[in-house]
């Protein structure tokens, strides 16, 4: 996926198949991104179903309406969900070439159109630079390279830059995940960039993985209307929300500067 240094090396997108799953690598066996063949614009990974949670703190009516950013393509989910399903004007940001070509070929990633861009493209570039692309409304960050061992951007500067990024109102949801990340230093990173109380987490899948949502000048919903707004989402995108909401929780209290 993305990275902040474009001239390194990248590895080949490459792909494997087992059980009726079709599964993204970056010539490691570490899982790039996965897709069902018999149901291609379905969530297949837990982690990546857990990204949407963004989706319980958008009102209601505008939920499906308005920008969606995702910096790092994987195989694709994301992007065909918001696209296809949600019907939003997407743009996905990829480092990797052979990553769009893979999704394309194998994942079903259709061509751009007027609501869809995949760019090739650095994210930290994307997310410094948003007069050249206009605002997101929900903004999906999932940045892991073949190592997949720590996200590729992970600095108080990024995150900075993602919370402008954003267009008042709008959610950002981090993946952050890796054998030697930690946590709590990403969590406060983030916390820095958009302030403590604007944080909420998941709890990890049995994968590691822990989803993280911002908010950008959006005031957190209370616990009954989360509720009203996760059964809306299960009964009209056939999403586990409730279960989303289950596992919502506060960060610890992190160190954490003022925002504007």
């Amino acid at each position: 996926m993305a990275t902040r240094k474009p001239k390194i090396e990248l590895a080949p997108a490459t792909m494997s198949e087992a059980d009726g799953v079709r599964y993204l690598h970056l010539g490691t066996p570490w899982v790039q991104g996965a897709m069902r063949v018999r149901k291609p614009h379905a969530l297949e990974l837990e982690y990546i179903q857990r990204m949407m949670a963004w989706m319980l703190f958008r009102d209601p009516a505008q939920v499906a309406k308005g920008h969606a950013v995702q910096l790092g393509l994987g195989a694709g989910a994301i992007t065909r969900f918001c696209h296809r399903n949600l019907r939003m004007k997407t743009t996905a940001v990829e480092l990797n070439p052979t990553v769009i070509t893979a999704c394309r070929m194998w994942f079903h990633l259709p061509e751009d159109d007027a609501r869809l861009s995949v760019l090739n493209a650095d994210a930290a570039a994307f997310a410094a630079n948003p007069a050249h692309h206009g605002t997101a409304d929900v903004l999906n960050v999932d940045l892991y390279d073949h190592d997949a061992a720590s996200p590729a951007l992970d600095d108080e500067v990024f995150y900075r830059h993602c919370r402008s990024l954003l267009a008042d109102g709008g959610v950002m949801t981090v993946n952050l995940f890796g054998r030697d990340a930690s946590f709590e230093r990403s969590a406060a990173r983030i916390a820095a960039a958009f302030g403590s109380d604007l944080l909420r987490s998941l709890r990890p899948t049995k994968e590691g993985n822990t989803i993280v949502v911002a908010c950008k000048t959006l005031a957190i919903p209370d616990r009954d209307e989360l509720a009203r707004r996760a059964e809306n989402i299960e009964t009209r995108f056939d999403l586990p929300a409730r279960k989303w909401l289950r596992m919502l929780r506060a960060l610890p209290a992190v160190p954490s500067t003022s925002v504007t």
